[in-house]
């Protein structure tokens, strides 16, 4: 332990130096104006793992974005971590609402505010400078394989193609992924679990063109005013999703395992005040840990229709959009949750208008094994690393790749994150705390090390 805390102390703000150099591409898979600087994100990851003393090192192609990957194979008899990540982004929308500019990292308060900064540059980079550790200290105790990809924000559409159609090139013993959160520094944790996605955007469509709201206001139904009352009715007075079906295939959790998850420390008034709200709200019957990592949801991510120009207009819209995700968790499936909601959608619509649903992407929800030698060894890697065990916990984000990965590659996955709740992911203003960052490089080898030693 000594020897990797002074090479991260020798090192320190060459790390931070280069981690800034990668947090200021706009590598935003989701917008096409910023496909050069994606592409540039892929090259410049190339060159890191290169440097850090990958082998093979390649960057894919794909119908979209483009696979980084590379290796060490040290001795074949010895077992394979294939480390996962992305180097896409969330948009920064809206940019009014950043305290500085997104792609320029900036440090307030020891954390480094800028987009992708904890999701998730900031935590695949921690893997990328752990092995180069390992290798300058010689202690690299087992083979490691690197799979970085550039759209995991858009749905990771062409990374299912990339695995089936690289099996042998992939083939590990175990998954890591740094894509999740923990508890806090003096609370570490470990995420057990992850819920799956339906992701849908749905079009509501009244007249055959925008009408003036005097002159046929009251006549004719405005598609925004039913798109609301579409959406209000997805909930009832207790917070329960209405779609007919949607909680059929939801595995309740046991009265023990209720108990154990709430044991992770939470200060509702905390969690209130950083918020800004006056109080909570979800589900009656559960509590906030439960809501957040245990139960499904359906969510509104956007709505839009008429003018929202400066100044006044008045129309009665013509159309009316919203985005909504839907949260799954086992034994939900993303395919038949995206059939049920377009069913009942388009079921409660009334004549006045028209409903389309146009599904996005999906994945399913994960739980991954605490009795695995790999969850094991990330028990004793956290433990010494932070001098106290992680807590055990689920997430309440979408990571559908995990799933893909025990499909296609027949192996667990580790979730070892070092982020927090509170880092705005998807928001304006995201940040990673420096000290996070560290202790991830350091946690890392200790991973890498004790997972060797429980393989033999």
């Amino acid at each position: 332990m000594q020897e990797i805390r002074k090479y991260v102390s020798d090192n320190k703000q060459r790390f931070l130096d280069e981690l800034f150099e990668l947090l200021r591409f706009p590598s935003v898979s989701a917008d096409p104006k910023f496909k050069e600087d994606v592409l540039k994100t892929a090259e410049f990851v190339a060159e890191k793992l290169k440097a850090a003393g990958a082998d093979k090192v390649e960057i894919c192609p794909t119908a979209g974005y483009p696979i980084v990957y590379g290796e060490k194979t040290i001795d074949k008899s010895l077992p394979t971590v294939l480390v996962y990540g992305h180097y896409d982004v969330q948009p920064a929308d809206p940019l009014e609402l950043w305290k500085t500019p997104p792609f320029e990292p900036t440090i307030r308060d020891e954390k480094i505010y800028a987009r992708g900064a904890c999701d998730d540059k900031g935590q695949f980079y921690m893997h990328v400078k752990a092995f180069e550790l390992m290798m300058e200290t010689n202690t690299l105790p087992c083979n490691i394989k690197f799979m970085i990809e550039g759209e995991e924000e858009v749905g990771s559409a062409n990374l299912g193609i990339f695995v089936a159609e690289n099996k042998e090139r992939l083939k590990a013993d175990v998954v890591l992924i740094s894509d999740t959160s923990m508890i806090s520094l003096e609370h570490p944790s470990l995420e057990t679990g992850l819920r799956g996605l339906s992701y849908v955007e749905v079009e509501v469509t009244g007249p055959n063109r925008d009408l003036h709201s005097g002159v046929y206001g009251g006549a004719v139904a405005n598609p925004a005013t039913i798109l609301a009352k579409l959406i209000a009715s997805m909930h009832d007075e207790n917070n329960h999703i209405t779609i007919p079906g949607f909680y059929d295939k939801v595995i309740e959790l046991s009265a023990k395992e209720r108990e154990d998850l709430n044991k992770a420390p939470f200060e509702e008034n905390e969690y209130k005040q950083d918020l800004e709200i006056g109080e909570l709200w979800g589900e009656k019957g559960y509590t906030t840990l439960e809501r957040t990592g245990t139960r499904p949801t359906l969510e509104v991510n956007g709505i839009w229709g008429g003018y929202i120009g400066e100044g006044a207009k008045t129309v009665l819209p013509s159309k009316a959009f919203a985005k909504i995700s839907m949260r799954l968790v086992p034994d939900q499936n993303s395919y038949e949750i995206t059939r049920l909601f377009q069913t009942h959608f388009e079921s409660i619509a009334p004549k006045s208008v028209k409903v389309k649903v146009s599904p996005h992407h999906g994945g399913e929800p994960v739980v991954t094994p605490t009795d695995s030698i790999a969850y094991k060894a990330a028990q004793k890697a956290i433990s010494q690393a932070f001098g106290k065990e992680p807590i055990p916990t689920r997430g309440g984000g979408s990571i559908p790749i995990v799933a893909l990965f025990e499909k296609e590659l027949g192996i667990k996955t580790v979730l070892m994150g070092f982020g927090l709740d509170s880092d705005n992911l998807h928001s304006p203003n995201e940040k990673f705390d420096i000290a996070n960052f560290y202790k991830g490089i350091e946690t890392i080898p200790l991973f890498h090390r004790y997972f060797a030693e429980l393989s033999r």
